[in-house]
């Protein structure tokens, strides 16, 4: 089933392509919506497979059961869709990991894009993480403008250990991945949307690659 659920239209500097925020029934869509208000920027939410296609950037954002949530991806093919994009990709919290190859959470097959498996924190910490953490070990553009342990909104029980696709680190129990790039696929642990002034910044720097 390919639809549009939601069109809202797109503002410059992107281009006609505007931006896409994938709808799988599983998304965080409307604070993401919000975030992007404040900075200037509008988006289509939408599961339609050409607009996302078509669109200059796509965000994929995620809350939820990473099986449930993958159900979903395959019942509307976009699991095939999403690892084939060109464009620069986002993935946020469950995005990011259903991005992964595997998740304990669920014993879930990933979409494949990131080289690494997700894993639960253990009972030695309180699970879930949620609230500020900081991030360090930068090593994207995404992060330009952001200094090293600058705090991020974080909520999960599962992460994502570190790996050649690390481009940001966070401590929890262990130091583990928090932000992951490959090729054109970007994705954050945490939420930039609820993440003040410095998560805004990620996304327009996203919004700007």
């Amino acid at each position: 089933m390919k639809k549009n659920v939601n069109t809202v239209s797109q503002t410059p500097p992107l281009g006609a392509g505007g931006l896409a925020i994938i709808d799988y029934g599983a998304g965080n869509v409307q604070s993401v919506l919000f975030a992007l208000e404040r900075l200037g920027f509008e988006g289509n939410v939408t599961n339609d497979w050409n607009a996302i296609k078509a669109a200059d950037k796509v965000i994929f954002p995620g809350v939820g059961e990473a099986s449930s949530a993958m159900k979903m991806l395959e019942d509307s093919g976009l699991d095939v869709l999403i690892p084939t994009l060109k464009q620069p990709v986002l993935g946020i919290c469950l995005g990011m990991q259903l991005m992964c190859q595997h998740s304990e959470e669920g014993n879930t097959n990933g979409l494949g894009i990131f080289d690494v498996n997700v894993v639960k924190f253990s009972n030695e910490v309180k699970v879930p993480q949620m609230g500020w953490n900081t991030i360090y070990n930068l090593k994207s553009a995404l992060f330009d403008g952001i200094k090293e342990n600058e705090f991020m909104y974080l909520v999960h029980s599962y992460y994502a250990p570190l790996s050649e696709n690390t481009i940001a680190t966070t401590n929890y129990e262990l130091a583990y991945s928090t932000a992951l790039q490959r090729d054109n696929f970007f994705g954050v642990q945490f939420h930039p949307e609820k993440s003040g002034i410095f998560g805004e910044q990620i996304l327009k720097n996203f919004l700007n690659l």
